[in-house]
């Protein structure tokens, strides 16, 4: 991976990155200082607290970079040009989020908004974080956020995607921090230097595993991807937008960033990741088309798509010679994927607002386009994102099957996915008929933003990607694994109706393979091991941590831990500033 030169930041740059965190801080804290009635204005001007960070973005190279050491541990802050893009999607997508939630959200708006604020400045502080320590802080920061937006409705099933988020996310964060802790100790202090203090580093099989689990996690990867299916259908389509459209891209940006691409070649570790990658972009489709909650199959849909980036991070593992080119592949498909498919979350609320009214035609042509765009149909941004994954992926094959004939198949399975997840929503109640409002064509703009960015990002911010032709060839590539889908679709749809199939699939409602899948057994797991944990008396608990006490013991001693703790010593800490951004986030989980 290429390093990024750094550059002194101008006046308009400096305003721009104060404004970019301290406005979106200002309006949770007027948020919760505000009476009641106070807070409505509050949240109808949200979404331009999300602007500054746009216009860096826009910016690009020419926004400098940031180093305050007196802030957190030591913040340094960078616009490369893997993070610029997605920081990009990142302020599109809060403010379609934000506009959505102002113009008539679910119950408590100014608590779903304070939760998305604290959660972008998480999020984008993932794509500018120059420094590890930024990084996780930031990563964390977005991930407790997050949570508040899973549990906001309060509903039993929210309740329980709450838990089971919180508890992966524990899970996440500790292997996170364990893997970054490595990676400084190795000399990864500055996120450029990262990648090859990892290919260098004597712990490098630990810190892989421990970054592939952490941001795997993150990124939805099988079998760690059990979280959202579950926290989807819970959370308020605005806040699934995101969690779907930009969070999950926060574990893929783990990956370029930490992972040793282009230092090193990692078959073994490569592989592994292609094949579960694989697994989770083909095993969505029989995990998702079997319910009748329009999100629950869009969830799945990005567990198939987050397979498919997967697949490049694994490539770029294998063969480091193509750690660019798949790097920024995958940052283009992030970005198409992140657009298109978080504007189909929000076309769910749209759907419920509009789609009894007038405008409940160009809703259906809007939701056209954003599926046709997931699916990879040609002249979307589904079509250059596939093309330049293409492009990344030729020389590359395992067990002798060439990627580039296997991955087509993925467009087959989200035409399926997204088939179920219009059929049902269709089908599906509407409110009553309502005038145009913000949230409509703050949605429709952002239809075309998506196509209009990617495709500007593959021609115009990339030197490697190229973006696809329009000869006949290139077309049918586009066109074929779409059309097999839809007739796929169509022959489902007509056995059902004419009952040549058993009602559990003709109709299914969820019960065959309930959401989440592999979180129910996981779940029984869990509960078996707390009460036999329970049964077990206070002098083999003494015994166990005896034990603990004496294994922890040499690793006190070892050199690793010494290192970390001398490097972690040297950070400046800004108590005040910890504080801030905890309180924050916990003030906003206490009124919850």
């Amino acid at each position: 991976m290429t390093s990024v030169p750094v550059t002194p930041v101008s006046t308009l740059a400096a305003v721009l990155w104060i404004a970019a965190v301290s406005l979106p801080a200002l309006v949770v804290l007027a948020l919760l200082v505000a009476p009641v009635r106070r807070r409505r204005p509050l949240v109808t001007v949200a979404p331009i607290a999300v602007a500054p960070a746009g216009l860096l973005a826009l910016l690009g190279p020419s926004a400098g970079s940031v180093d305050v050491p007196w802030l957190l541990l030591g913040t340094s802050l960078t616009v490369t040009p893997l993070g610029r893009p997605l920081l990009l999607l990142a302020v599109v997508l809060y403010a379609g989020a934000l506009a959505a939630v102002a113009a008539g959200g679910p119950d408590r708006r100014h608590l779903l908004t304070g939760f998305l604020l604290v959660a972008f400045v998480g999020n984008a502080g993932v794509f500018v974080a120059a420094d590890t320590v930024t990084f996780y802080l930031s990563f964390a920061l977005m991930s407790v956020a997050a949570f508040g937006c899973v549990v906001h409705t309060r509903s039993e099933s929210a309740r329980r995607a709450g838990r089971v988020y919180l508890a992966l996310t524990m899970l996440s964060e500790l292997a996170v921090l364990c893997g970054l802790v490595l990676v400084v100790n190795a000399g990864g202090r500055e996120v450029v230097d990262a990648p090859a203090a990892v290919a260098a580093s004597e712990h490098r099989p630990a810190i892989l595993a421990l970054l592939l689990i952490g941001f795997g996690i993150k990124a939805g990867t099988v079998p760690l991807h059990v979280w959202l299916p579950l926290a989807h259908p819970a959370a308020p389509p605005p806040a699934s937008a995101v969690l779907s459209g930009a969070m999950v891209k926060a574990g893929l940006f783990g990956w370029l960033t930490f992972l040793p691409l282009g230092e090193v070649a990692l078959p073994g570790w490569g592989t592994t990741l292609v094949v579960l990658a694989l697994v989770g972009a083909f095993a969505a489709l029989p995990l998702g088309v079997l319910h009748a909650d329009p999100k629950v199959p869009l969830a799945y849909s990005t567990i198939s798509q987050m397979g498919f980036l997967a697949v490049l991070v694994g490539i770029a593992l294998t063969q480091p010679e193509l750690a660019d080119v798949c790097a920024l592949a995958a940052v283009v498909y992030a970005v198409h994927h992140g657009v298109a498919k978080g504007g189909l979350f929000l076309g769910v609320s749209v759907w419920q607002r509009h789609g009894a009214g007038r405008a409940r035609p160009l809703v259906l042509a809007v939701l056209a386009v954003l599926a046709l765009a997931v699916a990879g149909a040609p002249f979307g941004s589904g079509s250059v994102a596939k093309y330049a994954a293409k492009e990344a992926v030729a020389p590359a094959s395992l067990g002798g099957v060439e990627l580039v004939d296997l991955l087509p198949w993925v467009g087959t399975v989200s035409t399926l996915l997204l088939a179920r997840a219009g059929w049902v929503l269709l089908r599906g109640r509407t409110g009553p008929a309502r005038r145009v409002d913000v949230s409509l064509v703050s949605w429709c703009l952002l239809t075309v933003a998506g196509t209009v960015a990617t495709w500007a990002l593959a021609d115009r911010w990339s030197d490697v990607v190229t973006v696809p032709g329009l000869d006949l060839v290139t077309l049918w590539d586009a066109t074929w694994p779409i059309l097999i889908g839809l007739v796929i679709a169509a022959v489902v749809g007509i056995l059902a109706e004419r009952e040549f199939l058993p009602p559990r699939l003709a109709h299914p409602d969820g019960s065959l393979i309930p959401a989440g899948d592999l979180a129910v057994p996981e779940e029984r797991i869990a509960g078996r091991a707390a009460r036999a944990l329970v049964t077990v008396g206070a002098g083999r608990s003494a015994a166990v941590g005896a034990r603990l006490v004496d294994a922890v013991g040499p690793l006190r001693r070892s050199t690793v831990v010494d290192d970390a703790e001398r490097g972690l010593s040297r950070w400046a800490i800004s108590g005040a500033a910890v504080v801030t951004v905890a309180a924050l986030a916990v003030l906003l989980v206490v009124i919850a």
